[in-house]
């Protein structure tokens, strides 16, 4: 893979999600945008980007650092089975503290764990679409590796908007790491081969 490409997944991953956060973030507030003047929809738009495009930065550090974390862990375990086995179980651990660290720590009388089992499960299931996609276009054994990228890198990435729990912002943050992590997974292998 040369420079060009490199900045080339760069600057598409930060299109796609810095769109994808305006998007939903416009969306979460469009009476606040939309009340007012031109001037106010245009000033939100370009503040809701720039956000959005902050976000997508923090995807694309995520994506490079577990690159680096992937060569890691086949050189530690010095078998790739044995690798996978390992980020199946921090996949069942992320999904588990996404569901009981959050609702221990922001519960409220009447609340259930139900409630926050919606988003890591979702999360999980469309991880496990996005790695399917992944190794139907490389290979089976691309399968675990993407899903703890889709699972787990972007819980890590997630971190500071599942902290503060606004839901407007939960979906603020979620929606350009999502986008761009989709992006930069589905897309690494076809930009290898060009």
């Amino acid at each position: 893979m040369n420079t060009r490409k490199v900045v080339q997944l760069f600057f598409t991953t930060l299109i796609i999600g810095s769109l994808s956060g305006t998007i939903v973030g416009l969306l979460l507030d469009l009476d606040l945008y939309t009340s007012g003047s031109v001037a106010n929809l245009i000033v939100g738009i370009i503040w809701i980007a720039g956000i959005s495009a902050a976000f997508s930065l923090i995807a694309q550090m995520g994506f490079f650092a577990y690159l680096t974390l992937h060569r890691f862990g086949l050189g530690i375990f010095k078998s790739v089975k044995l690798w996978n086995w390992v980020q199946v179980i921090l996949i069942a651990f992320v999904v588990f503290d996404l569901i009981y660290l959050r609702y221990i720590a922001f519960a409220q009388e009447g609340e259930t764990i139900f409630h926050y089992m919606v988003m890591p499960l979702a999360l999980l299931v469309y991880g496990a679409i996005i790695a399917y996609l992944k190794a139907k276009d490389t290979n089976k054994g691309a399968f675990i590796p993407a899903l703890f990228f889709m699972v787990v890198i972007t819980s890590i990435e997630w971190v500071p908007a599942l902290t503060v729990n606004d839901p407007k912002w939960l979906w603020v943050y979620f929606a350009p790491l999502i986008a761009a992590n989709t992006w930069q997974i589905l897309i690494l292998h076809r930009l290898q081969q060009q």
